[in-house]
């Protein structure tokens, strides 16, 4: 049975690094330990994920902050699903519970950015009635 479960101990974030790293393909597994920490500790990052059978299918990393902008709000950094899990249910089960947590945070809002070239998850955030309501704007420095 699949459950979503906060990621908190060492081996716990560990075992989500191969997903992110489908997300985040930049990550190295010998720092991502500590960047999820540093996180935690800077930001208030939280780490969840939907374990099925003792295995990792999705993960999400989100924080709840607020700003003038948007007052409270819970923001997703971090949402992906195994490639070989999608379409069983996974990303619905984890959407679902990160909503939950934000109205039991008393969020107001819930956002989440999604690179231009990830088609498959601008569909699934429509379908779960979000609205694109912004661009995002970078510049490297």
């Amino acid at each position: 049975m699949a459950e979503v479960k906060i990621m908190t101990t060492d081996s716990e974030i560990m075992e989500t690094f191969s997903i992110m790293q489908q997300l985040r393909p930049h990550l190295m597994q010998d720092d991502f330990l500590i960047k999820i920490k540093r996180l935690q500790h800077k930001y208030d990052y939280t780490l969840v994920a939907v374990v099925v059978e003792g295995k990792v299918k999705s993960a999400a990393g989100f924080r709840i902050t607020e700003s003038l902008a948007w007052s409270s709000y819970l923001y997703v950094d971090d949402l992906i699903t195994d490639e070989n899990s999608r379409s069983e249910g996974y990303a619905n089960l984890l959407f679902d519970w990160l909503d939950l947590e934000a109205k039991k945070n008393n969020c107001e809002q819930f956002h989440l950015d999604s690179g231009v070239q990830r088609h498959d998850a601008h569909r699934f955030y429509l379908r779960r009635k979000m609205d694109i309501t912004c661009h995002h704007f970078q510049n490297t420095l």
